[in-house]
């Protein structure tokens, strides 16, 4: 076969390619990467050329908001692994040090927007109004889930690594299908009188660990391709468990987007007001029909893992107070101070409605009851299958051979 019988690339190198990169490179800037970030450690507010604007449109009001749901979703977190170390939950995952990224990111979506977690983002969750105790039954091994993910667009978490990085982008390519036939019967004068549905676009997140999963990769390809409404949000906490991040990369993960053809931006995932702004980029961004986002929010994990995970076996406590001086409560309430924008009373109002939350989650949890087991059989298929009747079948047999051991017992105290 000679050379002109080969195959032709998609691309030739000619004006789609050079667009392209020309739109990943105006977004990303030197390969460097440099973070974005607007409210540094000693609280004090600078500027941005891009995102500045949208941090001009938050009020007082909100500013207070953020510092309430940090605070709120911190002292959730303590409460629940409090509950695990005393043998109410199974397992916990912690998010202390990563409340910025998870609540700037969260109130940045709007309700049309439907989001993809993984297992940490009990921010988020509380930014989507998901009633946070239901976040426990999973963790409780009570449910498979513990919401309805259709009552608040987000989704049940994901366990397994990266697995809802490909739904995300399938979910966000329904959206995208759907938006086109919406226009479609507008064009037509099929809906006519009648309000446009607001444009949505996806959120999902996932960690540093998990950007090296195949998963991530196969779905930044398909959200690239089909110019997916999606935005990748990647909470850089610097371990997955016991591994760096420098084990997983050896240049700034927001980098990658710039191979999949769409923007990558890195942000101090410590900055509540820089996360906000460049979520709300993103997200503005994909709506419009402009593609993909790869957001990477430079944080850290200050405890474990999991409840389970020991990071004192792995790292040097040096590190962990070197990110504990760049707390994302503490930058913001000296900003709110510095400004007028709260005083004393706010902030004991505060602690007060965190406490108020700890004692609901603990009532809550000790009052979830342990489903009965035949409910498994019954939720396995929609329609009775003969063969899951069957199984329940045995299974009810084999609990009536413990029936006389239980009496026996019983009449024995």
């Amino acid at each position: 076969m000679g050379a002109t019988h080969l195959p032709a690339t998609e691309f030739d190198g000619s004006a789609v390619d050079d667009q392209l990169e020309a739109e990943a490179e105006a977004a990303l800037g030197e390969p460097a990467a440099q973070m974005v970030q607007l409210l540094g450690p000693d609280g004090r507010l600078g500027e941005d050329t891009v995102f500045s604007e949208y941090a001009n449109r938050l009020d007082a009001a909100k500013l207070r908001g953020f510092y309430a749901d940090m605070a709120a979703i911190r002292r959730f977190d303590q409460e629940a692994t409090a509950l695990q170390r005393q043998g109410q939950l199974a397992l916990w995952v912690p998010l202390t040090g990563q409340e910025a990224a998870q609540i700037g990111s969260g109130r940045a979506s709007q309700p049309q927007d439907y989001i993809f977690p993984t297992y940490r983002e009990h921010g988020v969750a509380l930014t989507r109004n998901v009633d946070l105790a239901e976040l426990l039954r999973q963790f409780r091994g009570v449910s498979n889930g513990g919401w309805n993910p259709k009552d608040t667009n987000f989704h049940l978490y994901t366990l397994v690594l990266a697995a809802q990085t490909p739904h995300a982008v399938g979910y966000a390519m329904g959206i995208q299908r759907d938006q086109r036939l919406a226009e479609a019967a507008a064009a037509a004068g099929e809906t006519a009188g009648q309000e446009p549905e607001p444009k949505a676009a996806v959120v999902v997140y996932f960690g540093d660990g998990a950007s090296s999963e195949g998963d991530v990769h196969e779905s930044m390809v398909f959200a690239s391709s089909y110019n997916a409404p999606v935005v990748f949000f990647c909470q850089n906490n610097h371990w997955a468990i016991s591994v760096p991040t420098a084990v997983q990369t050896r240049i700034p993960l927001s980098n990658r987007a710039k191979g999949y053809g769409f923007p990558g931006i890195r942000v101090d995932g410590n900055d509540v007001i820089a996360v906000h702004a460049v979520t709300e980029w993103a997200l503005e961004h994909a709506r419009q029909g402009n593609g993909p986002v790869l957001i990477e929010a430079f944080t850290y994990r200050v405890g474990a893992h999991t409840t389970a995970d020991d990071p004192t076996k792995y790292r040097e406590s040096s590190e962990e107070a070197m990110w504990r001086a760049k707390d994302p409560l503490e930058r913001l309430e000296k900003y709110l101070r510095a400004e007028g924008l709260a005083d004393d009373e706010f902030f004991a109002e505060v602690k007060a409605d965190g406490d108020e939350l700890a004692a609901y989650v603990r009532k809550t949890t000790y009052d979830l009851e342990t489903p009965d087991i035949r409910s498994a059989f019954a939720n396995t298929y929609v329609e009775a299958h003969p063969l899951v009747a069957e199984e329940l079948a045995w299974f009810e047999e084999y609990s009536a051979g413990f029936a006389g051991e239980a009496e026996d017992e019983a009449g024995n105290r």
